[in-house]
């Protein structure tokens, strides 16, 4: 085997792996698809073993591709991390920092935050990766997470922000047709917006729950973007975050029987402690969160 392969090669490689194509692959990578495939072929010949099967509908990866994908993914952080950290050189806050949120918190609760952050440092950059899977800091992911969980490994910095409470909420116009439910057993003759796909978080909570299962659920998404979209059109009743909720004008129902706890943190990876652009940014994300927990708790 070559040990002297180039990124390159990779690059391809798992744009390959992530389209299921040659021309997928070109078009991510915004190439000539003869490039990629004499990469592949490149490769190939370094590794000394084929990675892939040939089709007309495209390229299927070989036990032995599949057994490389987290090494080139590894490999992709850290290159796109090491390009983030040079894009800071220079005086004064600057440069890519990039954050990764559940869908809810990126999307409802971020963008103020986030706005604030540029207006103080114009010359920062912000990616944010929303997803509702835990990115791993430490593989260089990203750089700083907002979690709902409190963060287990080692190596990182972790600040606790709080718990954000999460209950069943409606649009007045849903509660100004059907009325309130008054009890659990109310809530079966009402409308009610949930998952699809039952994750290990919802496993857990379900079991404090048992009445809200997916048979229980009139419309149900796995997004919980979707489904705080159905919340506010007054389809039904479903789960959303408090403090969203009373800033929505949404209608609490239940409170004393339907309450989660959402653990929240902001972590980042130790070696990025003396880094100005995600020092300002940990900073910013802690102090707006606090202020997302506590609007909660005002009346």
């Amino acid at each position: 085997m070559d040990a002297r392969i180039s990124w390159e090669l990779y690059r391809s490689f798992l744009a390959v792996l992530t389209e299921g194509s040659l021309s997928g692959a070109a078009r991510a990578l915004a190439v000539a698809q003869p490039t990629v495939g004499r990469h592949i072929a490149a490769l190939e010949r370094s590794l000394g073993t084929p990675l892939f099967t040939r089709s007309q509908t495209g390229l299927s990866p070989l036990e032995s591709a599949l057994s490389l994908r987290t090494y080139a993914e590894a490999m992709s952080n850290s290159v796109a991390a090491l390009e983030r950290a040079a894009s800071s050189q220079g005086p004064g806050v600057r440069g890519v920092v990039r954050v990764t949120a559940s869908e809810v918190i990126g999307v409802e609760v971020l963008p103020p935050i986030i706005a604030h952050l540029r207006e103080q440092h114009p010359e920062l950059q912000v990616e944010l990766a929303l997803s509702n899977k835990v990115q791993d800091l430490l593989q260089r992911e990203a750089d700083i997470a907002v979690r709902m969980t409190r963060p287990t490994q080692e190596l990182l910095i972790a600040r606790r922000i709080g718990h954000v409470a999460v209950g069943l909420h409606a649009a007045r116009q849903y509660v100004k047709r059907h009325g309130a439910p008054v009890t659990s057993a109310d809530l079966r003759r009402h409308s009610l917006i949930g998952f699809d796909q039952p994750t290990a978080f919802i496993r857990v909570a379900g079991k404090s729950f048992p009445a809200l299962q997916r048979e229980a659920f009139a419309m149900r998404a796995d997004s919980d973007l979707a489904q705080l979209a159905l919340i506010r059109s007054g389809a039904g009743i479903g789960f959303c975050q408090v403090p969203i909720g009373k800033r929505d004008g949404l209608v609490r129902v239940l409170p004393k029987q339907f309450t989660l706890q959402l653990d929240t943190w902001i972590a980042m990876h130790e070696d990025l402690r003396n880094s100005p652009r995600c020092r300002v940014t940990f900073d910013a994300l802690v102090d707006g969160l606090r202020e997302h927990v506590a609007a909660a708790l005002q009346d």
